[in-house]
Parts: C-alpha cells; sequence; structure tokens
C-alpha cells in the first residue's frame, strides 16, 4: 500500500518541478533572447515480485512481475532554437540569425548570450547597458596607413570613439580611366585657341597633400603628330592658381627634365607603353609614372638640410592590353575620368554601421569609410550544456565544450543583424498546453494519494 503512496508523492513534486520551469518560460516570453526549458520525466526503479524465466521444453517463458516506485525528473533541457527578430531601428541593437553567442567581459570572466541590447558607455566602449559587461571582439589596427582587423587574436573590448579624428591622408595612387577619342584632330604648329580648345582633352581630380589641403590636378592630352597612336600628356598642379606647379614625372626611377609624357596605345586602342622625355619607358603590366610636387607651406624636419619638402604620389594609367579600368583609345567621344584617389583631409567620426559580418565600419565627415572593429561570435559543441548565469547570459560548464570564437558566417556559425533583437523562443499556445497537462497530471498524482489513503482507511477498519 505504502508504493503507491509514495509513486504519488513523487508524482507530486516533479508535477511541480515541471509547472516551475513553465511558469519560468511564461515570465519570460517577452525577455530578449531568451530560450525556453523543457522538463523531461523518467521512471524510478522497479521492485522486482518475480523474475523472468526462461522457455522450457514443457512450457514457454515467463516474464518478470515488477512494480514501479514512482518518477523523477530525467533532465531540465534549454532549447535553443532560433527566436523571432524585432526590428527595433537602433545601430547598436544586434541580433544573431542562426547559431552562436554575443561574448562579453566582466572583469576576468566571460560570458556568452544571446541578446543583444547593446550600447555606448561615457569612453565609447560596446556594452549591455544593462549591467555593464563588454562587447568582445577585436579593435581595428593601423599600420603603414592600411587599416585591418586581426580576428586571429585574442578578443578584446570594443570601443567606438564617437567625435574622434580621422587624421589627413596625403595622395599616394591616382587612377586613369579615360578614353581619348582616336579622331581627335592633331593640334597644328601656332594653333588659334579655337584649334587648341579642339585638339586638347582635358581630365581633372582633387588630390591632398599630407596638411589635407586640396589641389587640383590636371591633365592636358593632345595627339602627337605623325604618330596616330601616341598622345602627349601634359601635368599641372593647380593650374586655375596664381602660381601653377608643373611637376616632376619620373619613369622607372628615370625623372624627366619637364611634365609632360607620351602614351602608346595598339591599334585595338588597348595601352602599350608610357615614356618620359628624358627615355624612362614603362611596357609591362600595370603603367604608372611618379608625380612629385612640393608642398606649400611645409617645412622640413628638424635636423634635415633646408630644402623644399615634396609630396609623390603614382599615377596609374591602367595595365598593358586591357581594357577594364584603363586609359583607351577609340574612335568614341573623349570621357574625363580619373577613376580615384586615395587622399583625403581631416575628419570626424560622424556615424557607424554593423553589418552581417560583425564589421564596425565608421563614417567620418570626410566621407571615407573605414573598419573600426568587429563582434566576435562564440559557438559550442554542445550548447544545451551551458549555465545560465542570470541576465541572459550563459557560462561554460563541463558538458558544453570550450567557446570557439571566430567572425560570424564561420562553420556553421549564424549572422549579425544589425537595428533587431532576437525575441525569446517561448510559444504561449505550447506553454498553455503543457501547463494544462501538468495540471492533470499533478491532479491525477493527488488522487492517487487520496484513494490509497482510503484504503489504508478501510484496512484499519476491518476489526472493530
Amino acid at each position: 500500500m505504502m508504493r503507491s503512496l509514495w509513486a504519488g508523492v513523487s508524482g507530486l513534486e516533479n508535477h511541480q518541478v515541471r509547472m516551475d520551469v513553465i511558469g519560468n518560460n511564461i515570465s519570460n516570453v517577452n525577455t530578449t533572447g531568451f530560450k525556453k526549458g523543457r522538463v523531461d520525466f523518467q521512471d524510478l526503479i522497479s521492485q522486482m515480485m518475480e523474475g523472468a524465466s526462461r522457455p522450457r521444453t514443457e512450457i514457454g517463458g515467463v516474464n518478470p512481475k515488477q512494480v514501479g516506485l514512482g518518477m523523477n525528473v530525467a533532465a531540465i533541457d534549454t532549447i535553443h532554437t532560433q527566436g523571432s527578430l524585432q526590428t527595433t531601428g537602433v545601430k547598436t541593437d544586434v541580433a544573431i540569425q542562426g547559431d552562436g553567442f554575443f561574448v562579453l567581459r566582466k572583469g576576468d570572466q566571460h560570458f556568452y548570450t544571446r541578446a543583444g541590447a547593446f550600447g555606448l558607455d561615457a569612453n565609447g566602449t560596446l556594452v549591455n547597458p544593462a549591467n555593464g559587461m563588454r562587447v568582445q571582439g577585436w579593435q581595428a589596427q593601423t599600420v603603414n596607413g592600411q587599416t585591418f582587423i586581426n580576428t586571429s587574436a585574442d578578443t578584446t573590448d570594443l570601443q567606438i570613439p564617437i567625435g574622434g579624428k580621422d587624421p589627413a591622408h596625403a595622395t599616394t595612387q591616382v587612377d586613369l580611366m579615360c578614353n581619348l577619342n582616336k579622331d581627335t584632330p592633331v593640334i597644328p604648329a601656332n594653333p588659334t585657341a579655337a584649334e587648341t580648345r579642339d585638339g586638347t582633352w582635358t581630365v581633372t581630380k582633387q588630390i591632398y597633400d599630407s596638411f589635407g589641403e586640396r589641389h587640383d590636378l590636371q591633365i592636358n592630352y593632345t595627339r602627337v603628330a605623325n604618330s596616330p597612336n601616341q598622345w602627349q600628356g601634359t601635368v599641372t598642379i593647380d593650374p586655375n592658381t596664381a602660381n601653377p606647379v608643373n611637376p616632376q614625372l619620373s619613369i622607372g626611377g628615370t625623372q624627366g627634365p619637364d611634365n609632360t609624357f607620351l602614351v602608346q596605345f595598339g591599334n585595338d586602342g588597348t595601352l602599350q607603353s608610357v615614356t618620359n622625355a628624358a627615355g624612362g619607358v614603362d611596357n609591362t603590366g600595370a603603367l604608372n609614372l611618379n608625380v612629385t610636387f612640393p608642398v606649400p607651406n611645409a617645412t622640413p624636419p628638424v635636423g634635415a638640410p633646408a630644402a623644399p619638402v615634396t609630396q609623390t604620389f603614382s599615377m596609374n594609367l591602367g595595365t598593358v592590353g586591357s581594357f577594364t579600368d584603363s586609359m583607351t583609345q577609340f574612335s568614341s567621344q573623349s570621357s574625363t575620368k580619373i577613376f580615384k584617389q586615395d587622399g583625403y583631409t581631416m575628419g570626424y567620426l560622424q556615424d557607424f554601421r554593423i553589418d552581417q559580418s560583425g564589421e564596425i565600419v565608421g563614417i567620418f565627415s570626410n566621407g571615407t569609410n573605414r573598419p573600426l572593429g568587429q563582434l566576435a561570435m562564440a559557438n559550442f559543441v554542445n550548447p544545451g550544456g551551458l549555465e545560465k548565469a542570470g541576465e541572459n547570459t550563459y557560462v561554460v560548464s563541463i558538458n558544453s565544450g570550450d567557446p570557439d570564437v571566430a567572425p560570424a558566417g564561420l562553420a556553421g556559425r549564424g549572422k549579425f543583424i544589425a537595428g533587431a533583437l532576437e525575441m525569446s523562443n517561448v510559444d504561449l499556445a505550447e506553454a498553455f498546453a503543457d501547463m494544462i497537462v501538468t495540471e492533470r497530471g499533478f491532479q491525477a498524482n493527488s488522487r492517487t494519494i487520496q484513494t490509497s489513503d482510503q484504503m489504508l482507511q478501510e484496512l484499519l477498519t476491518l476489526k472493530r
């Protein structure tokens, strides 16, 4: 008789645990990044009343006779299914679509979460504003003027210095991609103003010196007489000022005596070679010439001899035999196209964006965009083995495996969605159905105890 009583008690206790889990799920139905729990039951050991016997010649086998002693909780699992994404429009809100966790740091301890409601603190550090934990990733580095993110290094705090300066960058590369009309007339000797205008094609582009000051780069192209596929280029800096500059041009280390160069095209309209007046020639691969001009108001370094401070940039004409990103000569209208230059003036960080790989791109007032850092994403062999640490965070356990931290999108990781948050994955309809089933299970077990009590009462009244 006592077995049914204790079986009913175990049912009451463990159905109460299941109701506790369901109640916690429902209470977190609107918690950002929450992952619901699930209770699994299993039966307890059974009392053997009679063991099994094997079949014999005279009679078949007999099954064992066992009475169960109740049930207990087999597991309380955390279900890491994807939650719905809610658009917030806040640029520091980030959701994860797919597998993975954000990495947070508090002191020397790391935490992992799916809740990406982040913000900036007074130092510009990306944090969880609810608890101050710092978001981990890789800060961008600038070496020799090149900005890159080393994702193979250890993670660190991410800082976004809103209002921080982006220093001026002198122009080092100028890429040309213009077409010169083969039908352009050759300028005769002693030309008129109209003949000069009709026979010259001019391309211009703003470039920058080391102070970030703008200068106008102008290149005039004229057809060479008796050389139908050859053009002479004349380079001038700030041609419309009172003191225009005729820069020095060098090709392959050979410096020309003036600011002119010759471009040779093939019969198919593609580049063949570039030469200067001193005989410097470049006729293989990418064709370029170095342009050197004095920087206004610049002073030599301390201890250096007094001499004009100059700046040199490479003017890239294109690739021999190529039509793409190169100068060409076709019987089509000449095009004004200096494709790009890499200089800019000083600017301030005005805004930033986070892309799907977690890269944080800064937007500066000087029109430049460059990476500031990148969010890290952790993955686990067994995410269900993580321990909940409160505040929407998890910590590593001995059964979760070590965190594998890398950029988003690699090795099965999900992607980041900026301006959105992941909602709880609790399904209210499912939770209410589980609650009904759990309540009925609890009620049925209480009936087992009541009935067993009545049977004990009947036993006590047998002898009067």
